[in-house]
């Protein structure tokens, strides 16, 4: 993949840039043998996945930079000046097509973009992701509440200019730090949720909840967990760290009937739309809000699904349980590697590569573990 933008030194995000894709996969793949080697000296590795390397974001996190009437969407360069992105080739069609009207439409508003070195202004990032079925979730991070109702007058324009967005919303972060968003969320329109369609599975995504990155690679996680579930059989399933439910109601669609398949997740609108996923599809799989890393761990198969830091004590809770098999999906192999040393009494059997995000180090990785 070429960029221009890397080519010029605008934006140096994409660190493997240049570097050809089956090399770039290569390398990864050497990388996490590697640093699990010592840990997992049994497991055999599948054949990774190889993504897309260009379109595959499913999601665009833009900064707002610029002035009014020459707003930058992308990032902020080192004195805090907007840098347009808007062309990045990381994108899908339908999701960069809407770049431009949403600039727009922002442009007419005349919203003062947020000034990071000055600490004034209201826009700070505009929030796009795209599903399956190439409709839209828009939401904008502002500084206060005081240009909603403009902008709830003017939505009907923006519609009606982009007819697949169909989930609007404004999330307000007052505070001057890194974090991107705040705790407060109003919606602008009366659909509340995305519909990420995978494998058959419909997942509903709310504002400000979680998904990768990648859709095509979530499918392969899915699809690679699935297929170990339906090999070992469980009597029943434990999806800690669930999200919206991916991993746990794919599994409920292979197993028996009557198979229990819970669900565990910190986000009450995440467990919400777990619920509503199975109820649509009619399955037994029952989801509840909790802290994963404090559970018990008590099911025969546990799927583990953490942030980057990993899933920490809980590896005492699943060296105490009664559980026989394990799927453990990480964004981080150092923590990985970390939380398999923990787990003596388990011994990896499988692992695969699943390239997340092309162009640069990061990557995914699913391994089954057996009691050993």
């Amino acid at each position: 993949m070429q960029c221009d933008y890397f080519d010029a030194g605008a934006c140096r995000s994409c660190t493997f840039m240049g570097i050809p894709y089956d090399v770039q996969l290569r390398r990864k793949q050497q990388d996490v043998q590697e640093r699990l080697a010592r840990v997992a000296p049994e497991v055999v590795w599948r054949s990774p996945f190889a993504s897309p390397e260009a379109g595959f974001r499913n999601k665009a996190k833009l900064v707002v930079g610029g002035s009014p009437g020459a707003l930058t969407l992308g990032i902020l360069d080192r004195e805090g000046r907007g840098v347009d992105l808007q062309g990045c080739g990381l994108y899908p069609h339908a999701l960069s097509a809407a770049f431009g009207p949403v600039a727009r439409w922002l442009e007419r508003l005349q919203v003062p973009p947020y000034d990071v070195p000055r600490r004034r202004g209201e826009l700070k990032h505009v929030l796009l992701t795209v599903s399956p079925d190439e409709e839209l979730m828009l939401r904008l991070v502002l500084r206060s509440d005081r240009h909603l109702p403009r902008l709830r007058d003017a939505l009907p324009r923006l519609l009606e200019e982009l007819p697949s967005l169909v989930v609007v919303s404004v999330n307000l972060q007052p505070e001057h730090k890194a974090v991107l968003e705040g705790e407060h969320e109003v919606l602008l329109t009366e659909q509340e949720h995305l519909t990420m369609s995978i494998g058959g599975v419909p997942l509903h995504l709310r504002p400000g909840g979680f998904f990768q990155t990648n859709t095509a690679a979530a499918a392969a996680l899915y699809e690679t967990a699935t297929g170990w579930v339906r090999d070992v059989a469980p009597r029943s399933v434990l999806d800690l760290y669930c999200g919206v439910g991916g991993f746990a109601l794919h599994a409920a669609r292979v197993l028996p009937a009557g198979t229990p398949v819970r669900g565990l997740e910190i986000s009450a609108e995440a467990v919400a739309a777990a619920r509503t996923t199975a109820a649509e599809l009619g399955l037994a799989a029952d989801f509840g809000t909790g802290d994963a890393d404090a559970a018990t761990a008590d099911a025969d198969l546990v799927v583990v699904n953490p942030p980057r830091r990993g899933i920490g004590a809980l590896t005492q809770a699943l060296e105490r349980s009664s559980a026989r098999h394990l799927v453990y999906s990480s964004c981080d192999v150092a923590s990985l590697a970390r939380d398999l040393a923990d787990l003596p009494s388990w011994v990896a059997q499988e692992a695969r590569l699943v390239d997340m995000f092309p162009q640069t180090g990061h990557h995914e990785v699913v391994v089954r573990l057996q009691r050993g």
